[in-house]
């Protein structure tokens, strides 16, 4: 499904290019998000509390940040550093933002979830999530302190580098993305933030390509990641990096990796996709369901009417998407309820 990605890549306008956005962006009135019918939480701090999850405090160094955008009323920031992958030798850019309630008195020793947030497109050198359009950091801000999703902190890398589509993998010859973004990316957020140490804390979410590698990397690693949330993605390694390399690329096919997580039993997996009606990928997301979902590998499907194939499309389901993950994950536990606090 090559075509949806370099049909993304043809954003006509410079600004828009430049953050590499999707295509078919429409109007910032689509990105009003009604989220007045997500339920609350269930109680997350059950297993946090019962001490079988650790929280782990920054293991630094701290990296040196620069502020990119702060965000709404509450004096939150979006971050960037650039972070060497002691793992995979690549070295590139990283933003990320924690919600207010990290620096709130009664979550000082609290760990965070860690959302890992994944653009489309090329995804390089920029991160759309950071952007003001989406307003994606205002919106979790939102959801969280009226508790329907858990305050996730964002975690938002460089995707392809030299623009070039990496699949999310370690294509042989080329960068390793997939440690970059399996090993290295939670390496800087363990370095900076207070994180757990199981992969309750810790999820992917992402479109397009971004879609595809947050999806691959759950499916790859379940004993580091319990969830995603996939927007439009493709479901098929289709790197013209590949060639070659058949068997790194069925090693990192969403389909095969699926089904041998069924085959194993488990860990148990949570998957969230995202689709709008108007998109390409609906029928070979629906193949993939059918096909490759079921056991361990858990799924949801939240279709958008008349949505196309754009980051605009996806944030009008993600309270809904990330309510879902929510619901799977652990999140930050209050002083007072914490044993001998």
């Amino acid at each position: 499904m090559k075509r949806l990605r370099t049909s993304t890549a043809a954003v006509a306008t410079v600004s828009l290019l430049a953050m590499g956005l999707v295509a078919g962006c429409g109007s910032k009135d689509r990105d009003e998000v009604d989220a007045s019918h997500v339920p609350q939480l269930r109680q997350q701090a059950r297993e946090a509390s019962s001490g079988t999850a650790k929280v782990v405090q920054p293991t630094g160094p701290r990296s040196h940040f620069v502020t990119q955008r702060t965000t709404g009323d509450d004096g939150t920031k979006i971050v960037k550093t650039r972070w060497h992958g002691a793992k995979s030798g690549f070295t590139g850019t990283i933003w990320s933002w924690v919600p207010p309630q990290y620096d709130q008195p009664q979550y000082a020793k609290s760990a965070f979830p860690v959302l890992i947030a994944l653009p489309g497109s090329y995804g390089y050198p920029d991160n759309y999530w950071i952007g003001g359009d989406f307003k994606l950091e205002e919106k979790i801000a939102e959801w969280s302190q009226s508790g329907k999703t858990l305050p996730f902190i964002l975690v938002m890398p460089v995707l392809n580098p030299k623009k070039k589509y990496h699949d999310g993998s370690d294509i042989p010859g080329q960068p390793k993305m997939g440690t970059w973004l399996t090993e290295d990316v939670p390496a800087f957020a363990r370095a900076n933030y207070r994180t757990y140490d199981s992969r309750d804390g810790w999820a992917f979410m992402g479109s397009s390509s971004g879609g595809f590698a947050g999806l691959k990397a759950v499916l790859k690693h379940p004993e580091k990641f319990k969830a995603a949330i996939a927007n439009g993605p493709d479901t098929a390694p289709d790197s013209p990096m590949w060639n070659g390399h058949p068997a790194e690329k069925r090693a990192n096919d969403p389909r095969r990796l699926a089904d041998q997580l069924k085959t194993r039993g488990g860990p148990d997996v949570y998957l969230a996709f995202e689709l709008g009606s108007k998109e390409e990928a609906v029928p070979y997301v629906k193949k993939f369901i059918r096909e490759h979902t079921g056991g361990p590998v858990h799924q949801t499907l939240f279709e958008i009417p008349d949505g196309k194939h754009s980051g605009h499309t996806y944030i009008q389901r993600m309270p809904e998407s990330l309510h879902w993950i929510s619901e799977q994950m652990l999140g930050p536990v209050p002083m007072e309820t914490r044993p001998n606090s």
